[in-house]
Formats: structure tokens, C-alpha cells, sequence
């Protein structure tokens, strides 16, 4: 996400956090703070008011951590790669691949809010018993708080809708029930509209007649309905690709250069009569060793042309994204997400360059889809 750093890594998965968390923090700190500790605990000093809201906004942050690390060690036992885990304003996101079964998909997704439901139940327990053992005010409300917030939490993903976890169980239910994985994607997103316009209207209502937290409530929806069309597009463009391998995609005979020529060198005897913005490279026993593009050679500054390897401003093959012309298309589209080897796809066979897939490519085979084409010859070079 984009506006997202590193802090660490959760149980073995990178932890990225949005500039918006600290907004958060201090959004709840505030709410906590000034009006839901001072009216369910009167008489109390500010100081106590301010340190127990900032525990609480911290631990609420901490439980959503949790919700989204249980999604990450589910998906990574059940053999579904994980990239990240972003927390933000609106909760948290797991970057993850696609599951291959319903069940697995179902697991992964339900879950998040469970493991908020557990949490939620233990805090209320906690609340209560401190309050009959010692009956301290504050922690006790810090405490019921933080397990009503994960409750709510816990049941508002169970709804029915993409993005939420519930919308998730919903597409596995129906996954599993007509083995049509891009209907159940597309059934999903669909309910993700309908309550994400659903909750824009009635947050906006809600502010209307004087409740701040109607704007919340407003972005949340709106967040829904741009997750959940781009998620009923992505089902579009399985539905597209389905079948297709990835031979059927691949441009060939893609233009390929050394990778001990000098920057200049490569320019001239490739790159200037190549048809692609990205060129793949070839070590000297003739198999593939990294891919090069024009932007990254542009950069090189003029007077080191002459000297620099091309090699040693290329992307490595391992960091980029490499198939086999019989995979499904669809399947290593997934794997060329911007958290993977990302765009384009050098395809390789035993060894040897094949060929290249670009968007370009990709592009191509949805449209002619949309004609309702669903098969036809790769192009072998761009106008």
C-alpha cells in the first residue's frame, strides 16, 4: 500500500504500517480519553484519563495485529504465500496469495474474525473479573472496551461482503457449492457494493444529523466499493484468461542481449531495434540471467555508458517473474503481482529464452475476449 513502511515482521511475515496508524492512535487516544472513560468513570484526574486511553488505543491497535497475523499464519500452513501485512486507518490488509481450494479459502478467511471474537470475549472477561477483584475504574473500562471493540470488529467482517472476512466465507460457500471460482469472486464483490453504497448513505445521513462518526463510516463504504469493483474486475480477467497458457500469451521471438555487453553497446546492438521496453539478458552459456529496461538504461549517466556492464543495472533473474510455457497464465499472473517478480513475465523452457509477456500482452487477451475471441495466435512483434 502506498504510504506504507517497514517496522519489523510478525511471526515471520514483513509488518508494514500506514502513516495513518499513528492518526488512529490518536483519534481513539481522544474518543477514549475525553468521553468514553469520563462518562462510564467519573471523578478521575486527566493524566489517568490520557495514559489509560493511550494503552487502549494501543491495545485495540495491538488486537488488530492480531486479527490480521492469525490470516497470515492460516494462510501460510494452508500453503498460500503470504507478502505483507499493512496496518492502517480502516483496520488492517494481508497480501497474500490466492488459495487453491474452498476450504482453504474458507479457513483463511473466517479465521481473522474469530481470533477478534476470542479477543474480544477474553478482554470482557478480563474487565470483569479485575473490576470484582480489585475494583479499579479505569483499567476495568479500558478493558471493556477494548473487548466490546473487538466484538464489533470481530462480527462487522463476519457481513456478508468483499472486502470484509464474511465476504470471503460467502465466495468460498459458493466456490464450493458450483466449483466456479470466478462466479463466487464475482457474486462477492457484487455484495461488497451494494453495503459499501449502503454504509456511505447511511454514515452520510448520520453526519447530516450531527454524528462525526457518520464520516467514518462514510469512508469505510467508500473503501468497500473500490475494493470490491476492482475485485469483481480481477474475476473478469480470470474468467478471460481461463485456460489459457501461457505459450498461448507470450510474444516470441523477444529481442535478448548479453549481459556482459557495456551499457553503450547494449543500446546500440539492442535496445535501439528492440520492440519492447524491457529486454531480457543472457549469461554466456546462452540462458536467461536478468532483464534490463530502456528507463533504467536512459538513467545511466552518458559518460559511464562506455564502462558499465548492463548486467549490473539489470533486475537478477531471481527477482524477476519466470514460467514455463505449458503453466496457466492465470496462475503466474499471480505470482507477477508487484509484491512478486512483477511485470513482465520472462517464460523459459529448459533452460532457453522463449519468450516475453508484457501487460501489453495480457491486454490483448482480455479484449479479445470482450469480442468474444478466446483463443489466437501471439503476437510476435508491436507496431
Amino acid at each position: 500500500m502506498n504510504g506504507s513502511v517497514r517496522v519489523g515482521h510478525v511471526l515471520g511475515v514483513p509488518l508494514r504500517m500506514h502513516w495513518s496508524v499513528p492518526v488512529l492512535i490518536i483519534v481513539l487516544a481522544y474518543g477514549l480519553g475525553h468521553q468514553t472513560l469520563p462518562a462510564w468513570t467519573p471523578g478521575r484526574s486527566a493524566t489517568a484519563y490520557a495514559l489509560a486511553s493511550v494503552v487502549g488505543a494501543v491495545l485495540l491497535m495491538g488486537s488488530l495485529l492480531m486479527h490480521e497475523a492469525a490470516h497470515a499464519v492460516a494462510a501460510r500452513r494452508k500453503g498460500v504465500s503470504v507478502e505483507d501485512v499493512t496496518l492502517w486507518a480502516l483496520g488492517g490488509m494481508t497480501k497474500m496469495g490466492r488459495p487453491r481450494t474452498a476450504g482453504v479459502a474458507f479457513w483463511v478467511a473466517v479465521i481473522g474474525p474469530l481470533t477478534s471474537l476470542v479477543i474480544g470475549g477474553v478482554a470482557l472477561g478480563a474487565g470483569i473479573g479485575l473490576h470484582t477483584l480489585t475494583g479499579w475504574g479505569v483499567p476495568t473500562a479500558v478493558l471493556i472496551w477494548l473487548g466490546w471493540a473487538n466484538l464489533l470488529l470481530g462480527v462487522f467482517n463476519l457481513l456478508p461482503a468483499a472486502p470484509l472476512d464474511g465476504g470471503r466465507v460467502v465466495q468460498a460457500a459458493i466456490w464450493w457449492r458450483t466449483g466456479d471460482r470466478e462466479r463466487a469472486d464475482r457474486a462477492a464483490g457484487r455484495s461488497g457494493q451494494i453495503l459499501g453504497v449502503a454504509l456511505i448513505a447511511i454514515g452520510w445521513i448520520s453526519f447530516v444529523r450531527g454524528n462525526t462518526g457518520g464520516l467514518w463510516l462514510s469512508l469505510i463504504g467508500l473503501f468497500m466499493v473500490i475494493i470490491a469493483n476492482a475485485e469483481r474486475q480481477r474475476a473478469g480477467v480470470n474468467t478471460a484468461l481461463r485456460g489459457v497458457r501461457v505459450a498461448d500469451a507470450m510474444s516470441a521471438p523477444v529481442a535478448a542481449g548479453a549481459d556482459w555487453l557495456t551499457v553503450e553497446r547494449f543500446i546500440d546492438d539492442v535496445a535501439a531495434h528492440a520492440r519492447h521496453s524491457v529486454m531480457p539478458l543472457l549469461d554466456f552459456e546462452g540462458q536467461p540471467s536478468g532483464a534490463v529496461r530502456l528507463r533504467v538504461l536512459a538513467a545511466v549517466p552518458a559518460e559511464a555508458r562506455g564502462t558499465q556492464r548492463v548486467r549490473d543495472v539489470a533486475t537478477p533473474l531471481s527477482r524477476c517473474t519466470v514460467a514455463e510455457p505449458g503453466e496457466l497464465l492465470s496462475e503466474v499472473l499471480e505470482r507477477a503481482r508487484p509484491g512478486g517478480g512483477g511485470m513482465p513475465v520472462l517464460v523459459v523452457d529448459h533452460g532457453q529464452l522463449e519468450g516475453i509477456i508484457t501487460m501489453h500482452d495480457v491486454n490483448r487477451l482480455f479484449q479479445l475476449h470482450g469480442l468474444g475471441i478466446t483463443s489466437a495466435p501471439p503476437e510476435s512483434t508491436r507496431p
